[in-house]
């Protein structure tokens, strides 16, 4: 039986559906703030160390707004999670959990300006010899090492959630091949940047990666809002109307 009365049920995917949309959306807003304000980082192993006081609070909304976006995304795939499962369990299941994990190592390391942030001041203090500067910069590279592995676990897990959430759409009709398709496109174009990163962790195939997220989030977003206002479609509607049109076809 359904554990939640159908009302709890349809906000659940409503308030999901608009948390992928504003996440997105705001993801973009970040990737249009960085370009913008922040930049590249000048050349040099200690070229981000050295800039970062004119950036600090630049980088604190930046990182700030990107972790924001992970919990409003994590919410999305809990609720897209829940309203497949009636329909096809194990990789609606698969595909939420695998979408969250992910998402948790991301969120991980959305932060870096915590540790950097003290880093710089060690860098920058008055006192500090050229020793010390050398010093910081390599602890510096280590901190950033710490926090690319988070990025490239998480950018590994998420695709795959998302090609088993595409797998569970097939088979509901309230999303059908259409949805599920496409989820499973991006979910291997996902894979592939993930790849690439793994092989040059310096590359900047990232962006596709968090490009193939950010479509799977507006797309499935506006579409699990739009179900969640549909008379008769919740979680265990879902299932319903498969049996109901199975029975109309036999």
């Amino acid at each position: 039986m359904n554990s939640l009365p159908r009302a709890e049920e349809k906000r659940l995917m409503r308030w999901g559906g608009l948390a992928g949309l504003l996440g997105a959306a705001l993801l973009l807003f970040v990737f249009f703030f960085v370009g913008a304000v922040v930049g590249a980082d000048p050349a040099g192993p200690e070229g981000p160390v050295a800039r970062f006081p004119e950036i600090r609070a630049a980088r604190t909304l930046e990182n700030s707004l990107y972790l924001v976006v992970m919990a409003l995304w994590t919410i999305h795939f809990v609720a897209l999670s829940r309203t497949l499962r009636g329909v096809s369990l194990a990789p609606a299941l698969s595909g939420g959990v695998l979408g969250i994990v992910g998402l948790a190592l991301l969120a991980a390391g959305a932060l870096p300006h915590v540790a950097t942030t003290r880093l710089s001041d060690l860098y920058h203090a008055p006192a500090a010899t050229l020793q010390d500067q050398a010093t910081v910069v390599l602890l510096w590279q280590a901190n950033q090492g710490i926090f690319d592995a988070l990025l490239a676990a998480g950018l590994v897990l998420l695709p795959i959630g998302l090609i088993a959430l595409g797998v569970a759409m097939l088979g509901a009709p309230a999303f059908g091949r259409g949805f599920g398709g496409a989820t499973i496109a991006l979910g291997v174009t996902g894979i592939g940047a993930a790849s690439g990163l793994l092989i040059d962790p310096l590359s900047p195939i990232a962006v596709v990666g968090f490009l193939a997220l950010i479509v799977f989030n507006l797309v499935l977003g506006w579409k699990v809002y739009r179900l969640s206002g549909a008379p008769g479609i919740a979680p265990a509607g879902l299932a319903d109307l498969r049996v109901a049109e199975s029975a109309l076809s036999s």
